[in-house]
């Protein structure tokens, strides 16, 4: 009997990945890797803090408070037994869980016991257990966590940051909600959301480590398939209609903090015409060119750092995204203000000069060797597999499009991206806390 699993081969990377989707919709994938003690199960939905507005299958729209994603994360890990966490701690595994913008992560690992462990991601992100008891009780706990948060400086330099790009956008909007939104949060209102986001059409799970891929996997289709799933339709999200401008140019706060922190964030307002693949094009690109602009072997990092306006720890990256996208850069400095005049310079100079071709060869050389050696990380490989798939991106594609990337394409870049109208500057000085614009 021929196997029902497809194989999706990857040459450049010589891996494998077999997938099956369960009659329940749910889309299994399991990476094989020879000789990993450690294996790493993930169980995501693609329901992030950002899906508070939808629709079902051509329903009506639905509206829920800011930060039910992350109270649903919570909340499942506890159940009529408990803590979730103890279990897996009883059967020798890590386990843990993250929200971001767009999806919801359930995660273990183990070196022993993993089918045990794996049932047990199964059984308990399936089936929930919220009463109006225990959703209050959470509200106090992640009450504080957003408390928390407010006072750390580098959470409030990035979220004021999105504030300044963003108008209505809810990516501008805190993960967790903010603690007037998670009071509005029922057992009514998670069920709500549980029963839309995580029925396993809008699902996946990833598997990888030494183990036998259609075993392991045909445990996952046995589970979900034995619930009696009915079809769910098509999620819409609804997004509010985003302007192409930013908001607000400059945010500065005071907090109690030992140096000065600087962000500088560049909006990119076309992702949402974008192609999944060209969507995928744009992040590599966008990323070379930063490399070529302000990696540490590069003439303008090495200048600010010798100037002491940037330390080892400065950063920069650019995230893309289905309906938002923007690049982020900075760290402590000394001089904010100079710090941005520099950086801004800097970015002209460039721009007259041209990419430096020997530059973006190696750049694209060192993007390409990084990208192999992270396979080596069994949670690099899963985590991105699917945070990627829900971007509708076949993740084992980017050696491939890593290798068409021209120097043209990084030039048109830099002129299209880094633009005076496209950037905002978000500060943080030491003082007593407060906000000025």
């Amino acid at each position: 009997m021929p196997s029902l699993w497809q194989v999706k081969e990857s040459k450049t990377l010589e891996e494998n990945v077999y997938y099956r989707r369960a009659e329940a919709g749910l889309d299994v994938y399991v990476l094989p890797k020879k000789g990993y003690q450690k294996k790493y199960a993930i169980f995501s939905t693609h329901f992030g803090s950002i899906d508070s507005r939808f629709r079902v299958a051509g329903g009506e729209e639905i509206a829920v408070p800011d930060g039910v994603a992350h109270f649903l994360e919570h909340k499942l890990f506890e159940d009529e037994r408990g803590n979730v966490f103890d279990r897996f701690a009883e059967r020798g595994a890590s386990s843990n869980a993250f929200t971001s913008f767009t999806h919801t992560t359930y995660l273990f690992s183990s070196t022993a016991y993993f089918e045990e462990n794996l049932q047990l991601l199964l059984d308990f992100v399936q089936e929930p257990y919220f009463t109006t008891e225990s959703v209050s009780k959470e509200q106090g706990i992640i009450e504080q966590e957003i408390r928390m948060y407010e006072d750390n400086p580098q959470w409030r330099i990035f979220f004021n940051m999105l504030g300044c790009l963003y108008h209505v956008h809810p990516v501008r909007i805190d993960i967790a909600g903010t603690v007037e939104s998670i009071r509005l949060i029922t057992p009514e209102v998670l069920y709500q959301c549980y029963n839309t986001f995580y029925h396993p059409e809008n699902m996946a799970v990833f598997i990888v480590g030494d183990l036998d891929p259609e075993r392991i996997g045909e445990q996952v289709i046995k589970n979900v398939d034995s619930r009696g799933y009915q079809p769910l339709g098509g999620i819409e999200r609804i997004y509010p209609d985003e302007p192409s401008t930013v908001k607000e140019h400059r945010i500065v706060e005071t907090m109690v903090v030992s140096e000065p922190l600087f962000h500088l964030g560049f909006k990119d307002p076309h992702v949402t015409d974008l192609t999944q693949q060209e969507l995928l094009k744009r992040e590599i690109v966008t990323e070379i060119l930063l490399d070529t602009m302000f990696g540490n072997s590069e003439p303008l990092y090495n200048e600010l750092y010798e100037d002491g306006l940037i330390d080892e720890h400065f950063n920069f990256g650019f995230t893309a995204e289905t309906t938002y996208g923007y690049t982020l850069l900075g760290g402590e400095t000394k001089d904010p203000e100079q710090l941005y005049e520099r950086i801004i310079e800097g970015i002209n100079r460039i721009k007259k000069a041209g990419i430096d071709k020997e530059s973006f060869e190696r750049h694209r050389r060192s993007a390409f060797g990084d990208f192999l050696r992270r396979f080596n990380s069994l949670e690099f490989i899963a985590n991105n597999y699917l945070a990627y798939r829900f971007r509708g991106i076949d993740f084992l594609s980017i050696p491939e499009v890593l290798h068409k990337i021209s120097i043209d394409d990084v030039q048109e870049r830099l002129f299209e991206h880094l633009e005076d109208d496209n950037h905002a500057v978000s500060i943080i000085k030491p003082g007593e806390t407060k906000v000025e614009a």
